[in-house]
């Protein structure tokens, strides 16, 4: 037997697939690692900027960070106080502008009514300070001494030889000198703080649910109210109160049919109220006019359009007013936006319908996130109160309502609308801090808590980093 086949030998290893083959002719070279996804190789040209998904990419960022600063906690309290304060000085500045003719004509310094309102807007704003910092509990305990105060001057104004008559309506108290007070501004505040402790106390006890809870004893106070002030002859005043009103049951949730029965009983005594007075109808008359008609009725209201007109985009220039020289009556009350329309144009007018869209928006806002019922009616009556009130002005200066009379908040001259209107702001204010996570935000605003965070991340850091 060979030696060979004395066993069996190992078997040499198999080839591998690329030993056998070998690398073949015109093979393709190992791939290199492809880049991360989104990013460009090096060298290769950047894609174009401005094109049609980076400008939607844009915009969608720009709403996404928009949404989230309106949703910050601090947005209605900066809305507030920043909105309130701008109107409040830009009013002044129209003020000062729009009374010095009319002071000249009654032989009076130019300044005289731009001092009196300053002095007014010095004292409301230590008012405002005050309610921004008053407890809820001191508040709705000051609800019925100021309505007891509210009606007891309301029937004071009505006592011969203490009220007084001003163009026309009998609503004004004199206070010796030059100051007068009108009771009617101070019932609105009234109305709002009492109808709010009210609503919120039957709340508490589950009794809005019916109806004769609901508008008793709210409505018939209310229209005790109405009745004093018409007695005076302020229909504009009495449309104010109306809507504060209208907008607390509609806070606390009527259920249509009655919200349009009160509506509906409302209007019915307003057609009444109109048909029974001829300057009343008069005004009704010269809504959308553009001729002062006969016997001049509609002189104030046409030359309110012309105002508007003469102003153009961007105004004539502050002081340059060509209707306050005596063809626009009231050019500092009543018609002062016209005047701002004339003298800062477009323009201005804008500017201040959108800081008085601002405060009803940051009033809703706080109306709507507060968990304490007496905070939303009284959120919600004092936005009512100032909203209806501004649209009640400026309509009557575009021709659009009939001329009611009623200054515009915060704007016009009067310092008895303005000190209980910038107590209402500082209630807006207390609220909007109340919101949640608003007071929290506030505390880390404080410098003394900055400080304190710093010196913590100090307190961090490596003993070698500078």
């Amino acid at each position: 037997m060979h030696a060979e086949h004395a066993g069996h030998p190992a078997r040499p290893p198999r080839a591998t697939r690329s030993t056998r083959r070998g690398p073949a002719a015109g093979s393709r070279p190992a791939r290199a690692p492809r880049p991360a996804q989104g990013r460009p190789r090096p060298g290769s040209p950047r894609p174009p900027r401005g094109g049609g998904g980076t400008l939607l990419g844009g915009l969608k960022g720009l709403h996404a960070r928009a949404r989230r600063a309106w949703d910050r906690p601090l947005t209605a309290y900066y809305l507030v106080l920043g909105g309130s304060l701008l109107i409040t000085v830009l009013g002044l500045v129209m003020v000062y502008s729009a009374s010095q003719i009319k002071a000249l004509q009654n032989g009076l310094p130019p300044s005289y009514f731009f001092r009196k309102q300053l002095l007014a807007a010095a004292i409301g704003s230590v008012l405002l300070l005050a309610a921004a910092r008053l407890p809820v509990r001191l508040l709705r305990a000051l609800a019925y001494p100021l309505l007891a105060g509210s009606v007891f001057l309301l029937c004071l104004v009505q006592v011969p030889g203490i009220g007084e008559t001003i163009n026309g309506n009998t609503n004004w108290i004199s206070l010796g000198g030059p100051f007068q007070a009108q009771p009617s501004e101070f019932a609105k505040l009234a109305l709002v703080l009492w109808g709010a402790d009210l609503l919120a106390r039957k709340q508490a006890k589950r009794l809005l649910v019916q109806w004769k809870h609901l508008l008793v004893p709210l409505v018939p106070v209310t229209f005790v109210l109405l009745g004093l002030i018409m007695l005076g002859g302020d229909m504009g005043t009495t449309v104010v109160l109306t809507c504060v009103l209208l907008g607390l049951l509609w806070v606390a949730g009527a259920p249509t049919r009655l919200f349009a029965g009160v509506f509906g009983v409302t209007a019915v005594l307003a057609v009444l109220f109109i048909k029974t007075s001829a300057n009343r109808m008069s005004r009704l008359a010269c809504i959308g006019a553009t001729d002062p008609g006969t016997n001049d009725q509609c002189w104030q209201a046409v030359h309110g359009i012309y105002a508007l007109a003469n102003g153009g985009w961007f105004g004539a220039g502050l002081g340059a007013s060509v209707e306050k020289w005596g063809e626009l009556p009231e050019p500092h009350t009543d018609f002062i936006f016209a005047i701002t329309g004339e003298e800062l144009g477009l323009a201005g007018t804008l500017s201040v319908l959108a800081l008085f869209a601002a405060l009803g928006y940051a009033g809703i806002r706080v109306a709507g996130r507060t968990e304490d019922p007496f905070v939303r009616y009284a959120a919600g009556g004092v936005t009512t109160w100032i909203m209806a009130q501004a649209v009640v002005n400026i309509g009557a200066v575009l021709g659009l309502l009939p001329i009611a009379g009623v200054p515009l908040p915060l704007f016009s001259y009067g310092g008895s609308a303005l000190l209980p209107t910038m107590f209402a702001i500082g209630l807006l204010i207390a609220f909007a801090r109340d919101e949640p996570g608003a007071r929290a935000a506030l505390a880390m605003r404080q410098p003394g808590v900055r400080w304190k965070t710093m010196r913590r991340r100090v307190k961090k850091r490596p003993s070698g980093e500078r």
